[in-house]
């Protein structure tokens, strides 16, 4: 016994201490907490290490530091730094202030300070709790000490997620990441105010993504423009970032330009639980539905107006591929086959000619696939779209009111009632949801309490439960109805705004087509009676779908039921 302390003694004592986040924090209003926070600092925690070595002669001590890691994981840096040390052979001893220092992980504790170590001949000494692997003191209690430093964490986290959920119940942001293009205000930390230069980068990736680009293309330009990424532009204003100063200024991620378009905050809102943690001993992040985010508006200044995001939003779930040449068609991503409503693809190619770039249906390969050719040249379909928005925007701005109200007689879903009218449906069935499960507890106890029979109960729970499994599914239905018809309200504002500006539109940019336009059906090409081929194709614009422009007779028929039979705008 002797011999083995004096080749422990040998090697390095390491002093371990560890600090968590939340310990870390302020508690002035909680005197004892404050007393606590004091008595673990690392500073403290040093100290009474360091002594309890010198009094019981261990030689060649050595810090390990982990400061602001929850104790929880083991996946700390310089725990694991002595972890290696210690399978290596470098390690005697190991001294901690108390257990919950060295962790609060019951089992991993158990297996690293009755296995793993005992193995390697290291002993371990809990100070506080007077734990002495090599004497086998405190052994018995050591178990019931992890159990509750690691009920001690399971409670922290909860009321932590307590506090996070009453700032939340509160209009308060929970999250404490700033997203590029704000900063916190000068005179409140929890108000976010636009950071002007990186809000115009911001505002400026949104046009590009509207303007046909990527995310990789839109990096790419970025790059090339020379302008800065957010990581730069934090160090060059002297504001801390979470990543190192990159090597190159202007190198974007194309997981960087993804984040910002899909980030809604920027429209002005707060958006709180997009993700949380498997549990409060795992920390993988598990994404939570967006249908289940909570969504404050008007919170700060929006940097992207609510219409452009959404019509960004509705853009980029039809990625666009890039042909051999590097090229992407203008209507790329909108072009559908009308008969078996595949996408179609863009061809172009370095032995054609820019006039001969053409569509095709991806179904057709070569006559060996499911579909015709459906065969559109690019210039022909511009000639055809330009002349279909030219006729809207005419339609609709001499005639806005009568568009307004036919398109709010053919889309009764569009109607403010009718949403009402479905939201109420929705919360009486979440309330018949609710009496379900009652009266499935209920009956559960007449049958325990023998008041039904065994037979009843099985009948009634079964028609319970099926009652309430169609409710479930038609709640879900009604929801994804109201969000659409929710949806259309707001791109139906994109529409009008954006077809205003083109009753002078003397060429098609794919701004204007991405901003209008939702899709093209293209039908295969027909013959007329002279042998000229025609490609017809059916526009739908965004929100209001396929647009008939009415005739004189038809105009003034619909001016008169209006005077008559007024209806609510959509």
């Amino acid at each position: 016994m002797a011999k083995k302390k004096a080749e422990n003694k040998a090697k390095i004592t390491a002093l371990y201490c560890r600090l968590s986040v939340e310990e870390t924090k302020d508690s002035k209003d909680k005197r004892k907490k404050k007393q606590e926070d004091e008595s673990n600092s690392i500073s403290n925690q040093k100290q009474i290490l360091l002594d309890y070595a010198k009094q019981n002669g261990y030689l060649h001590t050595e810090f390990f530091v982990d400061d602001g890691v929850s104790g929880t994981t083991f996946d700390r840096p310089d725990f694991q730094r002595m972890q290696r040390m210690v399978e290596n052979g470098e390690v005697g001893t190991i001294i901690v202030k108390d257990l919950s220092r060295f962790g609060r992980e019951s089992i991993e504790m158990g297996r690293l300070t009755q296995v793993v170590y005992p193995s390697l001949g290291v002993t371990f000494i809990a100070i506080q709790e007077n734990v002495n692997t090599s004497t086998g003191t405190g052994l018995e209690t050591m178990p019931f000490h992890n159990i509750f430093n690691e009920w001690y964490a399971e409670q922290t986290s909860k009321k932590i997620k307590a506090v996070w959920k009453a700032k939340a119940d509160n209009g308060e942001r929970v999250a404490p990441a700033v997203p590029f293009g704000y900063m916190k205000s000068p005179d409140d930390s929890k108000q976010w105010i636009i950071d002007e230069p990186a809000a115009k980068v911001v505002r400026y990736i949104f046009e590009l993504c509207i303007a046909g680009l990527g995310p990789m293309q839109i990096a790419k330009r970025l790059e090339s423009e020379k302008i800065v990424s957010p990581t730069e532009y934090y160090y060059s204003i002297g504001r801390k970032a979470s990543n190192k100063r990159p090597a190159n200024p202007y190198r974007w991620e194309q997981a960087t330009v993804v984040h910002i378009l899909e980030n809604r905050q920027y429209t002005g809102c707060t958006v709180n639980f997009k993700t949380t943690f498997v549990s409060f001993k795992v920390k993988k992040t598990v994404h939570i539905p967006e249908e289940d985010w909570q969504i404050i508006p008007n919170t700060q200044e929006a940097i992207i107006d609510e219409d452009t995001f959404e019509r960004v939003r509705e853009l980029r779930k039809h990625r666009r591929r890039l042909s051999a040449t590097g090229k992407t068609g203008m209507f790329a991503g909108l072009l559908y086959c009308a008969d078996c409503g595949s996408k179609l693809y863009f061809a172009a190619a370095k032995s054609i000619k820019e006039h001969q770039e053409f569509y095709s249906c991806s179904q057709y390969r070569s006559n060996r696939g499911a579909c015709k050719i459906h065969y559109i040249r690019e210039v022909v379909i511009k000639e055809m779209v330009l002349e279909a928005i030219q006729k809207v925007a005419k339609y609709v701005t001499e005639y806005e009111p009568v568009f307004l109200y036919l398109f709010a007689k053919k889309n009764t879903l569009g109607r403010e009632t009718t949403i009402r009218t479905m939201k109420t449906k929705i919360e009486k069935s979440k309330q018949r949801i609710k009496e379900l499960d009652m009266l499935i507890e209920r009956i559960y106890e007449d049958n325990v309490l023998g008041k039904i029979s065994d037979d009843r109960f099985y009948r009634m729970s079964a028609n319970y439960e099926q009652e309430q499994k169609e409710l479930l599914a038609a709640v879900e239905h009604d929801e994804q109805k109201v969000r659409e018809a929710e949806q259309e309200k707001i791109n139906l504002n994109v529409f009008l705004t954006a077809i205003r500006e083109c009753t002078d539109l003397k060429e098609l940019t794919t701004t204007i087509v991405n901003t209008l336009i939702k899709r093209i059906d293209v039908h295969n090409s027909t013959k007329d009676e002279h042998g000229h081929k025609h490609v017809p194709i059916d526009i739908y614009f965004t929100a209001v779908g396929i647009i008939n422009i009415p005739t004189e007779e038809e105009l003034i028929s619909a001016m008169e039921e209006m005077r008559d039979k007024p209806l609510k705008s959509a």
